[in-house]
């Protein structure tokens, strides 16, 4: 839709168009146009969900060069703890910074929909090189703005705003998911390497039944079954100790890559064990109400109904306005009028050049005989409903798995205890008796090894029951906040603190 002018009208397009393009602040713009706008409130929110961790958007080769090099002073010949791993993650992997690029694009939308659209001017040359009357004829000047532009302009930057702020909230929840991969990652990579140090401990046991059966064989005083089994048992477990140093040497890759590490920078160790079970659990009795209130996905889902809503408020304005043009202007033309008069007896011609202004005026609009808008106003109404449809269900999913990860931390605190409280204790209790009655000559050496290879195996299982509470503890962040929520993990995020002196 557009309106033209003449030339002597010009000065009616700025009225109209303030006339007709509503409100929209020069401070608003402003922000769209900023160098990284918008981006306050996603370090924000992160700070917050992940307490205190940093992010950061480079733009620059220097802001990039020093983000290096504080990067290679955390990380470079260090043990790292899980809050590291996960503040250099955040300033250093590059697909976050790919995400980040996303709120610009948004944003560069919404300065541009906030622009009032360039006049367009149009000057129309009639008669060029007429007899008489000089260079041209008639002169025809036309200015064309477009009216649907202007009369819009407020309601699609309201829409243009909205989807710049949804895409904080993904830019925030993408955040959030790389911290929550990143200290998971550090989970299962000091897991790994604890699990590494254990099995070399049963190793070492079944090492030494295996030399003795072969000893003993040679005797005479084991049978050939006896010493197979033995030498079965190290030959298992031999194997079992290559697959755990390859799963500990993938798992620390995982965490160097997301943590965005190369080259030099990957020469990092991580501690040789988990950190110790907490001694208790606070009680967070309104877990379904503060995964509510801060599930970042919830707000991007609150957001499109809030975007879907404004577009079904666009189409149904337009409905019927599709294409409606309005034209006004002048037209310049220069003519002769010849006269003739008698002058003592004489018939005399005189010429007179004279310029004849002719306003104009048109209308030009399409008939909805045909498509009268109830189809596209059809659709506009479905995708409202399809968006509060999805925003119900996630709220639904939301309480879910709030409910679930509260569920897997508790219980899994709770199996880690008993390991930890019980059956090594028990195990570790069983091995010290068989040690003092094998010194008093009670029972053998092979009794001490299989007790000795029981009690790594419940320490293995111990491991593991620490590691599955720690993964809770992410995942239970997660689920209340964002990031990658998933209700059939068992674990979560709250802090995996730094510890923990040699490491790998």
């Amino acid at each position: 839709m557009s309106a033209r002018c003449g030339l002597k009208s010009a000065c009616l397009i700025p009225s109209l168009a303030l006339v007709l393009a509503g409100c929209v602040t020069d401070d608003q713009i402003a922000g769209y146009s900023a160098d990284k706008p918008g981006f306050g409130v996603v370090a924000a929110a992160v700070s917050m969900s992940t307490n205190g961790k940093e992010t950061v958007w480079v733009q620059n080769r220097q802001e990039a060069s020093a983000i290096s090099d504080r990067v290679h002073a955390m990380v470079h010949k260090k043990t790292i703890g899980a809050d590291t791993a996960v503040q250099v993650a955040l300033l250093n992997n590059r697909g976050l910074q790919a995400a980040y690029a996303d709120i610009g694009m948004t944003a560069a939308e919404a300065w541009q929909q906030g622009m009032l659209e360039n006049p367009r001017v149009s000057v129309g040359l009639l008669g060029i090189g007429a007899p008489e009357i000089g260079a041209v004829r008639a002169i025809e000047g036309v200015i064309a703005a477009n009216i649907l532009a202007m009369a819009t302009r407020k309601a699609r930057v309201d829409l243009a705003d909205t989807r710049f702020r949804q895409s904080q909230m993904r830019a925030v929840d993408a955040t959030l998911k790389l911290a929550n991969d990143t200290r998971r990652a550090w989970i299962d990579s000091v897991s790994a390497f604890e699990t590494v140090a254990y099995l070399n401990q049963a190793k070492m046991a079944a090492d030494a039944a295996s030399e003795l059966a072969q000893r003993l064989g040679e005797t005479g005083a084991l049978p050939k079954a006896g010493q197979a089994r033995e030498h079965a048992f190290y030959a298992e477990l031999t194997g079992q100790m290559a697959e755990a140093r390859l799963a500990a040497r993938l798992a620390k890759e995982e965490l160097a890559r997301l943590m965005g590490l190369w080259g030099a920078e990957v020469d990092f160790f991580v501690p040789d064990r988990l950190p110790n079970l907490p001694r208790g659990l606070p009680r967070r009795n309104r877990i379904e109400q503060e995964a509510l209130d801060n599930r970042v996905d919830l707000r991007v889902a609150k957001l499109e109904l809030g975007a879907v809503a404004k577009s079904y408020g666009l189409t149904e304005a337009t409905r019927f306005v599709t294409d409606l043009e309005i034209i006004s202007g002048v037209e310049v033309e220069r003519e002769i009028e010849t006269e003739y008069e008698i002058n003592g007896g004489n018939l005399e011609e005189s010429k007179t050049k004279k310029t004849v202004v002719t306003p104009q005026l048109e209308l030009e609009f399409v008939i909805p005989i045909f498509d009268s808008g109830k189809a596209r106003l059809r659709k506009a109404e479905l995708a409202y409903m399809q968006a509060a449809n999805l925003l119900a269900e996630k709220a639904v999913s939301v309480r879910s798995e709030a409910r679930s990860a509260y569920t897997a931390y508790s219980s899994t605190h709770e199996i880690a205890r008993h390991y930890r409280n019980a059956v090594v204790p028990l195990r570790t209790k069983i091995e010290e008796e068989s040690l003092l009655t094998y010194n008093g000559m009670i029972t053998n050496t092979f009794e001490l090894l299989a007790d000795t290879r029981a009690k790594i195996g419940t320490l293995l299982l111990a491991i593991n029951a620490k590691r599955a509470f720690w993964l809770a503890d992410v995942n239970l962040s997660a689920a209340v906040y964002g990031g990658g929520a998933s209700a059939a993990a068992a674990g979560g995020a709250a802090s995996v603190a730094d510890g923990g002196d040699a490491g790998h």
